[in-house]
């Protein structure tokens, strides 16, 4: 059975009282408690904001209850059903159905007189979140949920927490800007993540000094373990199952008011190169797209410094079949390597900051017809070979299969640097270059953890979800990195045994 026995043989914890219940479920800010009086009748209401339809609450619940509790001051829980005008009612006193019912949209209505009840009403907004523009745009998934977060903060956390029904999930509201006072909800898993980092990102956020704070981009710099260099050091997503993920795996989120994105950290540098879609395709397919986003980034960064290298100091390792066509299609360029390389670069570079500001249908004639042209133009006129246009249009091809936009900016600004490096000093300036930005990210940190972890420092255990997405089978234990809490996400033995007797 080995160590994960032990979940089996763990004891059941001991059932919460009511009140108990309700000072576990106070840790979250959308958690919202009201007690008044009506004539002689005293009672308290129960729910969470982000779960509740607003209009349900104010027309159908508290106005009936104001309205006949006065006239019937005699009334009990179970007859709140002839009094509110709702299908749903429950009345229960079993603090873990009433928990479970508070997580899915219900409020809960308790008497004075009858504490160790709750009558359940069904208020729960299931429209909210499911309009028509939250689609994710940026981080576009063929398989998968395609719902995104949108620029209200409480839409989203509505739809974190209808993905994440237990009373662990914990929003704590802030408010920042000294002009704007924009609403800032720091979100994670009580239990799961570690308190030193909910602590780091609490303090960072609070020690923000700042007037107006218009997106989520503002957060990520202010709080950034380092400001001087050009890698996230934050996961910035719009997908919603991106967000729940890293929450379950033991991450802090941070939302913003006004921004359709979520801040997730602490981040590693293999976070970027991992897409949700690779968790809803089999393990050997997401495995083999993972090692294809790896080695485009490689190419992208390295074809075409290498190219410079080879051109100007170490053409002897240009094959005898290959030196033919190199010569030929660089026989009317007037220009150095460094030079034909920076041209088609740069020029590569205004296209996509001409397509990105351009409305879209603008921009993609602009991409195809400019970039088709351009390219011809300039071989003709013998600015640049053909060689190094098809090693410059794979490059570029290339940047783009990093599924996070922030680290793709980053892949397309450090190839200037490697180009520069390999015009001075040729293959040992690439070296150089290599050896300067692993140290560079080997001194990064993400709220005060290694940006290169598992890579550095070692952790081999923590490999099996990095280069290659291991079944989910070996992926029963959340990265040891984040120090966790809760160990596990899941008992894979269990799930073994449910397969092989359903076989």
């Amino acid at each position: 059975m080995g160590f994960l026995s032990f979940f089996k043989k763990k004891k059941r914890s001991p059932q919460p009282t009511m009140p108990q219940l309700w000072e576990k479920l106070r840790r979250s800010s959308d958690f919202v408690e009201v007690s008044f009086a009506v004539g002689d009748k005293e009672l308290s209401i129960y729910y969470f904001d982000s779960l509740v339809d607003p209009k349900v609450l104010q027309e159908h619940i508290l106005c009936h209850l104001q309205k006949d509790l006065s006239r019937h001051p005699n009334v009990q829980l179970e007859d709140l059903q002839q009094i509110v005008p709702i299908q749903r009612i429950e009345v229960s006193e079993d603090a873990a159905l009433i928990e479970e019912k508070v997580l899915k949209g219900f409020v809960a209505v308790s008497f004075r007189e009858q504490p160790g009840k709750a009558a359940l009403i069904s208020a729960a907004n299931e429209n909210l979140g499911l309009r028509e523009n939250n689609d994710s745009e940026n981080e576009f998934s063929v398989v998968g949920p395609k719902v995104g977060f949108v620029e209200n903060v409480g839409t989203n956390l509505h739809l974190i927490r209808r993905q994440i029904a237990t009373p662990n999930l914990v929003f704590r509201e802030m408010m920042i800007g000294s002009m704007s006072k924009t609403k800032v909800v720091i979100a994670y898993i009580d239990g799961v993540a570690n308190p030193e980092t909910i602590q780091t990102v609490t303090q960072r956020i609070e020690a923000i000094h700042f007037d107006v704070v218009f997106d989520n981009a503002i957060i990520d710099q202010l709080i950034a373990d380092n400001s001087r260099t050009p890698f996230p050091l934050f996961v910035s997503t719009e997908r919603i199952d991106r967000a729940v993920y890293a929450l379950v795996s033991g991450q802090v989120a941070v939302f913003c008011d006004g921004s359709p994105y979520a801040v997730i950290g602490p981040s590693t540098f293999f976070d970027f190169f991992t897409s949700p879609e690779d968790y809803y395709l089999p393990w050997v397919l997401g495995s083999f797209f993972r090692l294809i986003r790896f080695f485009g980034v490689m190419f992208s960064v390295l074809a075409s410094p290498v190219y410079v290298a080879v051109l100007t100091y170490h053409y002897e390792m240009i094959p005898e079949d290959l030196l033919g066509p190199i010569i030929y299609s660089r026989s009317n360029v007037p220009f150095p390597p460094v030079l034909e390389v920076l041209f088609l670069e740069i020029t590569i570079e205004l296209l996509r900051e001409a397509g990105a500001r351009l409305p879209t249908k603008v921009a993609q004639t602009l991409g195809i017809v400019g970039g088709i042209v351009i390219g011809q133009a300039t071989v003709d006129a013998g600015l640049t070979s053909t060689i190094l246009l098809i090693v410059v249009a794979l490059a570029a091809l290339a940047s783009f299969t990093t599924p996070i936009f922030k680290m793709s900016n980053t892949i397309r600004f450090i190839r200037f640097p490697f180009i520069l490096f390999a015009a001075c000093w040729g293959g040992i300036g690439i070296a150089f270059a290599v050896c300067g930005l692993f140290i560079h990210l080997g001194r990064l940190q993400s709220f005060g953890y290694p940006y290169l972890v598992p890579f550095y420092p070692l952790r081999v255990r923590n490999f099996r979800d990095t280069f290659v997405r291991s079944p989910y089978s070996a992926t029963a234990e959340r990265p040891t990195f984040l120090r966790p809490q809760s160990r596990f996400r899941y008992d894979p033995e269990d799930a073994k045994q449910k397969r092989d007797i359903d076989e």
